[in-house]
């Protein structure tokens, strides 16, 4: 899947948590969830939880620890996609 794609949906998750929509709409790979978004921890675990069912994968503890900014995000999710592709 493109990451642009991928870039895409998360921009679309996070939107309704996100406190800055000013750095919203300048979303990239480097931006942080909670500083430049300010979103908070308990909502952070909210967007994991429907990129989940957006792209139909499981994310683990380990790797939502990870998940604090949009490039871990987006390694984490192609990670999980790649696993689905080879079984």
């Amino acid at each position: 899947m493109d990451r642009e794609v991928i870039i895409s949906a998360i921009k679309e998750v996070a939107a309704p948590y996100t406190q800055d929509k000013e750095a919203l709409d300048q979303l990239s790979e480097t931006t942080s969830f909670i500083t430049d978004l300010k979103i908070n921890s308990a909502n952070l675990v909210d967007i994991v939880l429907d990129l989940e069912e957006k792209f139909g994968i499981e994310i683990d503890n380990d790797s939502m620890a990870k998940m604090l900014d949009v490039k871990s995000t987006l390694d984490v999710i192609e990670a999980k996609l790649a696993e689905i592709d080879r079984q």
